[in-house]
């Protein structure tokens, strides 16, 4: 169980990484901020890309695993940043990726 756990809190980290590495740009292009967002943009698109790195398993495997988490997040980030409340299939779909994530990220070594 606590190997999920931190298994479950690098991947929000790294998500998070993505998130704002995107967001950025968005803010950018879509809301006109200031271009000099692109850099800490950049930054954080580069720290989401080695923390990728950091999961011991397969390339695949960590990515297949990783957006279940992703689903989470971005939700969360709707509800928290875009201030937009989630519906209870917002939470349903949240759950299903979670918990897919976890048979992925945990099955057995053979």
């Amino acid at each position: 169980m606590l190997e999920l756990l931190k298994l479950a809190a690098l991947f929000a980290v790294t998500a998070l990484a993505e998130i704002v590495g995107c967001y950025l740009p968005w803010l950018v292009l879509k809301q006109a901020r200031p271009v000099w967002l692109l850099l800490p943009a950049a930054a954080s698109l580069a720290l989401f890309a080695w923390l990728l790195t950091l999961h011991p398993a397969a390339a695949g495997r960590t990515y297949a695993a990783y957006g279940g988490m992703y689903i989470a997040v971005a939700l969360l980030w709707l509800r928290f940043v875009d201030g937009i409340a989630l519906s209870r299939w917002d939470m349903a779909g949240a759950g299903l990726a979670l918990a897919g994530m976890a048979v992925v990220a945990m099955q057995p070594q053979i």
